[in-house]
Order: C-alpha cells, then sequence, then structure tokens
C-alpha cells in the first residue's frame, strides 16, 4: 500500500475491486465447505443370524420422490453411489461408507455438492465358493431372479428417507427390508410353455455346490396330437429370461396405461410389445408355421444374468453344460430329433455373440445361426478399444493430448456416457468383476483366472491401462474372428452357410466395427463361407436383419425371421433318411 493514498485511489491504479476482483468480473461466491457427512449403516439383528459378505452400495438422488437404489445408470441425470466391500458383518452392528469408498459418477463422498437428497442403501449379499480349481472367493449367487442385485432375494435394503446434505452432518440407515422370493417358474406354464430345471452335474463339481441349469421350452402347436412326431429344436439365446419373451397367449390388455419409450422415442411401447407378442402366438399355432421346439435357457452365473454359453476358466464348463446335459434332456423330454441338422440358434446382443460363439465351438451341432448385433467378435474392436495396440481403454493419448472414449451413442453419433465412466460405474457396484455389469461379465468369460481367484483384469478398472497379457489369453480362447481365421482350414467347411450376421450401422456401443473385420475374412475366406453379412443404415442397437420395419418392431420379431430360414436350410442339407416328415404338418 502506499502511504497516505486513499484505498480507492490504490484500486482505480491497480485495476481491482476493494474486494480483490478485476473491475468487469462477476463476483465469485466463496465454494462451500466440503461434505464431510458421516454415513452409518446398520445391519439389524432381526435380519440376519450369521455374519454376512457383501458389497455395500449408499445411493444419493437428487430425486427427492424416488427410489435411489433404481436410478443408478449410464445418463447424465443418474444417481449417485458409492460402494465398499465388507466381510463378516455381524448382525446389530454398523459400518461406515466413508471417503474411501469408491462412488459414480462422482469418486468421492467429499465431491458431492451440498443440498437436498433421496438417499437409500443396499447390501449385495455374497457366498463363499470353494471352487474345483482350488480358489476360494465370494460372489453373489443367483437366487432365481437373473442376477439382478436390485431383485436378488435376501439382498438387504433401507427404506429410501430425505436428507440435507452439508458441511459435517451424520446421516444414519438401517438395512430393515430385504427382497422376497421370486415366483415358482412352473407357475407360469401353460399347454405351450413348459419349464425344465436340471441339476448340472459339470457345473456343480466346478463350483463345489449343487448348481441348475434351466429353460422354458414353447412346443409347437399340435404336440399333443401328433405323439408321432419328432421337432427340430431353436435355442433363442439371450439374457435371463424371466418368461418367454415375446409370445403371449391371451390378447393386449386394453386397460393398459401406456408408457414411452425414450429409447425409440415411441408413446404406448408396451402396448406394441403386446400387441406383437400375441401375433407371434397367432402365427406360432396357425397354419403353415414351423413347427419346432423353441427354447430360452436361464444360465445365470455368479457373475452376470447368464453364462454366455461357453466354457470358462471363471465362470467353469457351461458350454459342455449346456450341450451335453441340458439339451438331451429337453430333447429327451419334448421328443426333438437331437441331431445337428436340426438344430439352429439365434440372438441379438449378448445372445448374438452366443449364437456365434456357440455355432463356432459345437460346428457339428447346429446347422445355423442368426447373429444380430454382438457383443464384440473382434477384440481389435472391443466396442471402441484396440486390445492388441492400444495402450489405455479410456483414453486416446498423444504427447499433449488425451481424448476419452465414447462409451455409448445414439444414431446421430452424440456420446452419453464415456467408456470410463461406464466402467467406474461398475467399479462403484462391485470390484473384481463383480458388479453384475457388462464389461466385468466380459472379463469373468474371456479372463483367465487371476492369483485371487477371481477373473484376472484386462484393464486397471481405475486408470484404463491394457494389461496384454490378458489380452494375448483372450485372443487365442474367445476373440471370435481371430478364431475362425485361424482355424478355418477345419472350421470353415463346417460353418459353410451357417452363418447369418447383421448390426445397425449405428450401433450404440460401436459393435458395427468388429463386424466390419469378420466380414472382410468371410468374403474371401478359402474355402467360402456363404455367409450373410448385412447392415442397417443408421439403425441402433439391436438391429436383426429386417430392412422394411423400424428396430423398434423388428427386434420383437425374430422367431418369424429366423424360423422360415432354418426349414428351409433343413431341407437343403438334411442327411439322407433323415425325418422330414413328421413335424411338418
Amino acid at each position: 500500500m502506499v502511504r497516505g493514498m486513499p484505498i480507492v485511489a490504490l484500486s482505480v491504479l491497480t485495476g481491482l475491486t476493494a474486494a480483490g476482483t478485476p473491475f468487469g468480473s462477476p463476483v465469485v461466491p466463496l465454494p462451500a465447505p466440503p461434505v464431510r457427512a458421516e454415513i452409518t449403516i446398520t445391519l439389524p439383528a432381526t435380519r440376519a443370524t450369521a455374519p454376512l459378505h457383501g458389497r455395500l452400495l449408499f445411493y444419493v438422488s437428487a430425486d427427492t420422490t424416488g427410489t435411489p437404489r433404481l436410478q443408478v445408470n449410464d445418463g447424465a441425470g443418474t444417481a449417485q453411489v458409492f460402494g465398499v466391500d465388507v466381510t463378516d458383518w455381524q448382525p446389530g452392528t454398523t459400518r461406515a461408507v466413508d471417503a474411501a469408498a469408491f462412488g459414480y459418477p462422482l469418486a468421492s463422498l467429499g465431491e458431492l455438492k451440498p443440498g437436498r437428497y433421496r438417499v437409500q442403501a443396499l447390501l449385495n449379499r455374497y457366498e463363499r465358493f470353494t471352487r474345483s480349481d482350488g480358489h476360494t472367493v465370494l460372489l453373489p449367487p443367483d437366487r432365481g431372479e437373473g442376477q439382478q442385485m436390485n431383485a436378488k432375494p435376501g439382498n438387504l435394503y433401507s427404506a429410501p428417507i430425505t436428507v440435507t446434505i452439508g458441511g459435517k452432518n451424520r446421516i444414519a440407515l438401517a438395512l430393515s427390508e430385504e427382497i422376497g422370493a421370486v415366483p415358482d417358474p412352473t407357475r407360469s406354464e401353460t399347454p405351450y410353455v413348459k419349464h425344465v430345471k436340471i441339476r448340472s452335474a459339470l457345473l456343480s463339481k466346478f463350483w463345489g455346490t449343487d448348481t441348475y441349469l434351466a429353460a422354458w421350452v414353447v412346443l409347437p402347436e399340435g404336440f399333443a396330437s401328433h405323439p408321432q412326431a419328432r421337432y427340430p429344436l431353436v435355442i433363442n439365446h439371450g439374457h435371463f429370461p424371466a418368461g418367454v419373451d415375446g409370445f403371449r397367449e391371451t390378447p393386449p390388455d386394453p386397460n393398459l396405461a401406456p408408457d414411452y419409450s425414450a429409447r425409440f422415442k415411441l408413446s404406448g411401447y408396451n402396448r406394441i410389445q403386446q400387441e406383437l407378442s400375441y401375433d407371434f402366438y397367432k402365427s406360432w399355432t396357425g397354419p403353415g408355421f414351423p413347427r419346432v421346439l423353441l427354447v430360452q435357457i436361464q444360465h445365470p452365473t455368479p457373475y452376470y444374468d447368464d453364462s454366455y454359453a461357453v466354457n470358462s476358466a471363471n465362470n467353469g464348463p457351461y458350454g459342455d453344460a449346456i450341450m451335453q446335459e441340458l439339451v438331451p434332456e429337453i430333447e429327451r423330454r419334448f421328443r426333438g430329433l437331437g441331431e445337428g441338422w436340426a438344430r439352429f440358434t439365434y440372438g441379438g446382443s449378448t445372445g448374438g455373440w452366443e449364437a456365434m460363439a456357440v455355432q463356432m465351438f459345437y460346428p457339428d451341432m447346429f446347422n445355423g445361426a442368426w447373429v444380430a448385433c454382438p457383443d464384440p467378435i473382434d477384440f481389435r474392436h472391443y466396442t471402441v478399444v484396440d486390445l492388441y495396440k492400444d495402450k489405455n481403454a479410456y483414453y486416446q493419448e498423444g504427447p499433449f493430448k488425451r481424448v476419452p472414449r465414447p462409451g455409448q451413442r445414439n444414431f446421430l453419433g452424440h456420446v452419453s456416457t464415456t467408456l470410463e465412466q461406464t466402467n467406474h460405474r461398475e467399479l462403484a457396484l462391485g470390484t473384481r468383476s463383480r458388479s453384475g455389469d457388462q464389461y466385468d461379465v466380459w472379463e469373468s468369460v474371456f479372463s483367465p483366472v487371476g492369483a485371487d481367484g477371481y477373473p484376472k483384469p484386462i484393464w486397471d478398472k481405475r486408470s484404463g491401462v491394457i494389461d496384454t497379457s490378458v489380452a494375448a489369453y483372450w485372443r487365442e480362447h474367445f476373440d471370435l474372428s481371430h478364431i475362425l481365421q485361424r482355424d478355418w482350414q477345419t472350421l470353415g467347411p463346417k460353418l459353410r452357410g451357417k452363418l447369418r450376421i447383421y448390426v445397425g450401422d449405428m450401433d450404440n456401443y460401436y459393435l458395427n466395427n468388429a463386424v466390419y473385420e469378420v466380414e472382410r475374412f468371410l468374403k474371401q475366406a478359402n474355402p467360402p463361407a456363404d455367409a450373410v453379412v448385412d447392415y442397417g443404415d443408421r439403425d441402433e442397437h439391436c438391429w436383426n436383419g429386417d430392412h422394411t420395419r423400424s428396430n423398434a418392431l423388428s427386434r420383437l420379431r425374430y422367431p418369424q425371421m429366423v424360423l422360415p430360414w432354418a426349414v428351409e436350410r433343413m431341407l437343403m442339407t438334411a442327411p439322407p433318411g433323415a425325418d422330414l416328415r413328421s413335424w411338418r404338418y
């Protein structure tokens, strides 16, 4: 300060106000004090009789009337979640969710803005498995719900409450609620729909506990009145089916309140689904429709809602269990033909990858695969990552610039989340590939077993740094494009004419990029592949080959598309003496 000069004069000379702000600049308020909330969650003695293990989740939502545990997603409006692992949690005691808890989309409690929020807690319970490979792991067992933590029987949660968070305050929650059992699936059986459940000897041995496979089987029209008929079998692969997807035996509910599909921008999409499901039932039972056994498999693992239908180091021999135990039992019970020329498979997304994989890994046991919008079938395009060349999954990196990789887009290319954000959401929900979500399940299927007994990560979940040794393992065991090319001389003749691959060229998860690589090989393969590869112009996930209808409608009509092709191919390729008559009535 210049001696004797007024403060105002000094401000003029220096270009500052008395508050120290440059002239013309807005006054910036002081930052709010950091949130130092103390979160304590009680496990009531009335909810457990023994110590529990699991992932303890604390949810924070800006929607002060909703249910926070149902609001975490990849969208911009997602709720916040923080997670901590708990072991040997004694009933009647509390655990804290503190600054060490990893969160999504904010990584730390201290980053929360002060405000009024809706909060809730949930414990995704784990059990101890001692596998036949010698590893003991803590994982969430499926309890008939299809490996969904928010619907898993026995999982505990607190009632949501509205609180004010700011500065230092305390929030106490109690896991007072428990998710109840799912309905007995046999209660949904009809003359057309049957539920089959078997104990798998192969999987029970691997997991060290009784492990089951199940399936929904849709019987063809005339099954009871044609007792001498034997039928082809078609597997619709995909996510865990609580019932038969897309098959409705009663007319649409006229009183159903119309919903709105943000994905397809359609009002009353629930009504459309009911209408087309009933249309399928009418086609299925009408004259001239293919008479086959239509199967949807329930094969959840402790990591996901299904196993990807292949043998893997972390999940066990699901591929062999399905093909050697479940499928023969279905064919025995329901008079299946039981031969490879009379089996087909189809599916979209997860189911698309599975359809292609089982056709490749069991080439003589299937006569065709309709592969729609498959999960990455070439790991040079593991969505947007080249696992063999890129160093980091989350960023393209140059000497001065880091560009985040996109995770999802719409048909215009607008990005809704980054790959890092999606993976950080999974990390908050569960460590060691236990989130029950997409990138973690790929690790559970494709990875070798790590030293700790859990899947060896393909990349560091926080930083995105890729493990090249894991990528090399993935390449040799589950990169379908690489395996096709590596084994084509022996595999090619067995796959000729059996592959039909479809994907939208604006797939939300960039899955079309891997299909381009496979198409390039199949076009020039020797011996010839006689494969079909097709793209939907500006179509999103999960386009399935129908150029005449919108994606919103065609995705509800797989059987009407696939089954006529299956019958045509069976008639062309059946061995001499095959039964082509008893089931064609």
